[in-house]
């Protein structure tokens, strides 16, 4: 698990240090939608390990990004959760789903073949 560190030249390698991998944005994506089991991400982050997704959810969960809600119940379940702080990054979502669908019809319009499964945009505007 990365440990912060302590200098940053600018605003935007502390936003990469806490979203800098692929992992992390998309459980965010999904965890837009409501809380979440591990079981539940697992299926929606498709290539994701399970080893993988418990390190992006626990620095997800120490960087205050997500709770972590645990039901003592028969089963015990655990339920991740977008924390209020971790709210702050919905627009930026936002933003990277405009930009990429905007990037996908640039690319069609120049002839390359690429598809977009659904576009979801509207779904990070608070």
């Amino acid at each position: 698990m990365n440990e912060p560190q302590n200098h940053y030249t600018n605003g935007v390698l502390m936003t990469l240090a806490v979203m800098g991998t692929k992992w992390k944005p998309l459980i965010l994506c999904h965890l837009v939608d409501g809380p979440q089991r591990p079981a539940d991400l697992k299926r929606a982050v498709q290539g994701i390990s399970s080893k993988v997704l418990t390190d992006q959810l626990r620095e997800l969960e120490r960087d205050g990004i997500i709770t972590r809600t645990i039901f003592n119940e028969v089963p015990p379940h655990v339920e991740y959760a977008i924390s209020e702080y971790g709210q702050s990054l919905v627009p930026i979502l936002g933003v990277m789903a405009n930009w990429g669908e905007a990037r996908i019809d640039f690319l069609k319009q120049s002839g390359v073949a690429v598809d977009l499964t659904y576009t979801d945009h509207e779904k990070y505007e608070l």
